[in-house]
Parts: structure tokens; sequence; C-alpha cells
């Protein structure tokens, strides 16, 4: 089956790819898991981040936003002394503070994801490359998100990490048309 380039240089790939990426999300745990991990990423290749995801859900009480957002300098330590993870001490501080700005999204929209879906109406952007060189890195719309959520204080959620949050859950569907999950995902809607 033919799938979109960035995914065939690992299984893991071919599993995210093939599974997750893409699939409109509107699961606020899964959401968090993703500002988390996306918000690690910065910098990095996203392959090193999805190596380290299930050391990443031990560390973090199984992305349990609540949990995380009462992580405190004892916390801290013990996450800049886990090896599963990334461990810079900046990324880290955010996953919390972002934690606790995220609870505030869900008590003042009724949910994170009314929050961030609000952006889009709802509603995936349905895209139609066909190929990488197209995919822009950043949208008016991961602009519009980045900038609000920044203004409230989160961190490690600038445009660019911010469109890719909207690529894995599904905001945008920006497989290949030569994709075989192009349809798949349109049609999830």
């Amino acid at each position: 089956m033919p799938r979109c380039p960035w995914s065939q240089s690992d299984p893991l790939y071919h599993r995210y790819h093939d599974d997750e990426w893409g699939v409109p999300c509107y699961d606020d745990k899964l959401l968090f898991e993703f500002l988390v991990l996306e918000s690690a990423q910065a910098g990095l290749s996203w392959i090193t981040v999805l190596r380290k995801r299930e050391n990443y859900r031990k560390a973090f009480s199984n992305f349990d936003a609540n949990k995380v957002a009462r992580y405190n300098s004892r916390s801290v330590s013990r996450l800049m002394n886990d090896a599963g993870i990334v461990r810079n001490r900046l990324k880290i501080e955010s996953a919390i503070s972002n934690a606790r700005l995220f609870l505030e999204l869900q008590d003042s929209h009724g949910s994170f994801s009314n929050y961030l879906w609000g952006f889009l109406d709802g509603k995936p952007i349905q895209n139609a490359w066909r190929s990488l060189d197209q995919i822009p890195a950043t949208t008016p719309q991961s602009d519009a998100i980045s900038k609000d959520m920044k203004q409230r204080g989160f961190r490690f959620f600038g445009s660019t990490i911010c469109y890719a949050h909207m690529q894995a859950m599904g905001m945008v569907n920006d497989h290949l048309t030569s994709c075989f999950r192009h349809e798949e995902c349109r049609d999830i809607c």
C-alpha cells in the first residue's frame, strides 16, 4: 500500500502513520498526550520522541493532566533523571505549566477539544497535497492557535509545533493523495 514518504523509514512510523496520524481526535486525554509529546519534539526528529512515547507515558502519569499539573520541583528532578524521556528542564517545566493551562481551558470551554477545534468550526481541513514539498510548516490557523495559546502562557507551542499537532490529531488531512490513508481519514468525518 502506498504511504506518505515520511513514514517509510521505520516500522514504528508505519504503525503511527497507518493507525493514528491524521485521524480526527476529539479526546482530551489524547490531545494532552500530543501536546506534551509535540512540545518535547521541538528541535528534534519526531521519531526520537515517538520511540520514547511509552517512557513518557510512565514518566507523565499516563498523560493525566490533573496529575501532571500537580507536579512540583521534586517531580522535575525525578524527570531530569529519567533517561527514557528528553531531559530538557525547560521542556519538562513547560509540560507541567502547560498541563495547568490545559485544565483552565477545559474549565472555560467545557473541554480542550472544544477550544482547539473551535478554531476550525469542529471540522478537519481536507487538503489534497500530491507531494511533501507542498505541505506547509505553518498555516494561518496554526498561527492563530499558537498565538492564542502563547498569550495564555503555553510554552513550546509555536506555529510549527502547533501545525504538527494539528496534523497528528487530524485537524488537517495532510496525507498525500497517493497515500491509502488520505481517503480513509477524509471519510472519518
